[in-house]
């Protein structure tokens, strides 16, 4: 990894499952934690579950038991959580609000944070802001000019950006293979604060990731340019890079990620139409080109089995007709 040091590969890996509880987990959801906890236990790993609920105003409050209710009925277990404790606590992000503060000090005292008042109309209206996918404008660096000293816009008019990198940034993913960008060019200088003053997504889980000792992150491709921002960040930091693994992600018939739009493809669903958890977590390594034929399997069955390197590449489809499928159990 050009630049970067890495987190030690000889010792056993600490992954997380890390669901947000904006709404239901559906099957995508459940497929990636699947991987995600096989390609830890596989390797004799310890694995963390951690609630993303920073996003406020867009979570649901029954939710956060429910996504926890889901993962263990799909037989997946954790080491650390906030249902059964450990060292790291506590394992709900809106609960570790002051830990943030203080990374967010420290990234002030750098002078790699700015002050910015831009609202997202005045960032699309930026003629120089190509859109980069799944993020939206590149940020026209409008209030980059800030330094130390200046004055502060108005109190909760103004979000903190992050000053990112303007070299190149390489790293291999485990799955996606070779990744390469130009943070600032290509995506822009990113908030780590809302304008409420909390934390941001990007800045909540690369502090949590240091703070629980996370060494792989696995998780969906949508999500590969924001590892761009997240390695400035472990950078800026001081903090070794984790493993990266982005896999492919399950959409509906239209090519679309999963929504209300290709049917109900909610767990919760599936448990209350009576389908068994062997049958998704069948589909789930089925869908990935892991098994050769859908079957009833549980996940710790497959534990030594399981090969990251034969993961099938490219998105999965997913119709109404194989929810019917997953619930019949009948392969």
């Amino acid at each position: 990894m050009e630049g970067f040091a890495s987190m030690p590969q000889n010792e056993p890996p600490v992954g997380r499952l890390a669901p947000s509880p904006t709404g239901a987990q559906h099957l995508g959801n459940a497929r990636t934690y699947i991987l995600a906890w096989l390609s830890i236990r596989s390797r004799g790993g310890r694995v963390v579950l951690r609630i993303e609920d920073i996003d406020s105003p867009r979570v649901k409050p029954w939710a956060v038991q429910q996504a926890i209710d889901d993962l263990a009925w799909l037989g997946l277990d954790w080491d650390e959580g906030p249902d059964i404790g450990g060292p790291h606590p506590p394992y709900i992000q809106t609960q570790r609000i002051d830990r943030y503060s203080a990374i967010l000090d420290r990234l002030r005292d750098q002078e790699l944070l700015y002050p910015c008042a831009c609202t997202r109309k005045d960032i699309e209206e930026a003629a120089s802001a190509p859109h980069e996918a799944h993020d939206g404008p590149v940020y026209p660096d409008t209030c980059a000019g800030w330094r130390v000293g200046d004055s502060l816009p108005e109190s909760g008019h103004f979000c903190w950006r992050f000053r990112s990198r303007r070299q190149r940034v390489s790293f291999v993913d485990r799955v996606a293979g070779p990744q390469s960008k130009v943070p600032h060019a290509e995506l822009g200088d990113f908030p780590v604060t809302r304008k409420t003053g909390e934390a941001a997504y990007q800045l909540a889980v690369v502090a949590d990731d240091i703070a629980m000792g996370i060494t792989e992150v696995c998780r969906g491709d949508d999500l590969l340019s924001s590892t761009f921002r997240q390695i400035d960040l472990f950078d800026a930091l001081g903090h070794p890079l984790p493993q990266f693994v982005h896999v492919p992600l399950v959409v509906g018939s239209d090519g679309r990620r999963l929504a209300k739009r290709h049917g109900d493809t909610r767990l919760s669903y599936f448990r209350e139409r009576g389908a068994r958890p062997e049958s998704i977590v069948g589909w789930a390594l089925w869908s990935a080109g892991l098994i050769e034929s859908w079957q009833p399997i549980q996940p710790q069955e497959f534990v030594e089995s399981f090969d990251l390197d034969a993961l099938a590449a490219g998105e999965t489809i997913v119709a109404p007709e194989d929810y019917e499928k997953i619930i019949d159990a009948s392969f």
